[in-house]
């Protein structure tokens, strides 16, 4: 299906992938930044929410955030979710837009907002206990289960980007630090790939990273309470 674009006068652009019966809103200039909901006003109003607790990951990263609370957004771009991941909760289509050359400010700015994204789950994580609330009809991972499977995912993330990185065991914490910093110095690099018919583009393969670790540090975080 071809994107919808749409011409606004706000500075703030984002996309909306949308399923058969949900949406994600992803920013375009803040990889990570994306939220879902029942419709596209539902995922739009759930992005606007998240931009303060955004904003504490960009401080950490040293990256000035000009966004605020109740942010209006800019719809550049609509699409049709890939293999129906919207309504699977994750974000899972590359835009055409995301082949395009990426330059090294771009680079570095990422590779600074997942560095301090990795710090935040760290954060959320040492002070969260380790049953975590559970839904309304008793799922979801407890905490160490959840930092676990963020960390064994990005295995997969690497594999993706052309890197091979070892899958660590529950813990491991040797071989998750040697994943992240190998996934880091990737980013910095250009975040070259793999070449690939199933190698995902660096834009895309750090907008969906980072919001994997946010969207489950956001989850301890919210579970805790």
């Amino acid at each position: 299906m071809s994107p919808v674009r749409a011409k606004s006068s706000h500075n703030h652009p984002v996309y909306i992938e949308t399923g058969k019966q949900r949406c994600f809103a992803c920013s375009l200039d803040w990889p990570g930044l994306c939220r879902s909901g029942r419709g596209e006003e539902a995922a739009l109003s759930a992005l606007s929410d998240y931009v303060p607790r955004y904003a504490l990951v960009a401080a950490k990263a040293g990256v000035r955030f000009p966004l605020a609370e109740g942010q209006p957004w800019s719809v550049v771009e609509r699409v049709a979710t890939r293999s129906g991941g919207a309504d699977f909760g994750v974000p899972t289509t590359v835009l055409d837009d995301d082949a395009a050359d990426w330059p090294a400010s771009e680079a570095t700015r990422a590779a600074a907002l997942l560095a301090a994204s990795w710090d935040r789950l760290d954060e959320v994580a040492a002070v969260a206990p380790q049953s975590l609330r559970k839904g309304p009809r008793g799922g979801g991972r407890d905490r160490d289960a959840i930092t676990h499977h963020v960390a064994a995912a990005e295995q997969m993330f690497g594999r993706k980007a052309g890197l091979s990185l070892a899958v660590p065991a529950a813990g491991d914490a040797k071989v998750i630090m040697a994943n992240r910093a190998a996934i880091l110095e990737w980013c910095r690099s250009g975040g070259t790939t793999a070449g690939r018919p199933d190698s995902w583009p660096p834009r895309y393969a750090l907008r969906r990273l980072i919001w994997h670790v946010l969207d489950h540090a956001w989850e301890i975080e919210d579970r805790a309470n």
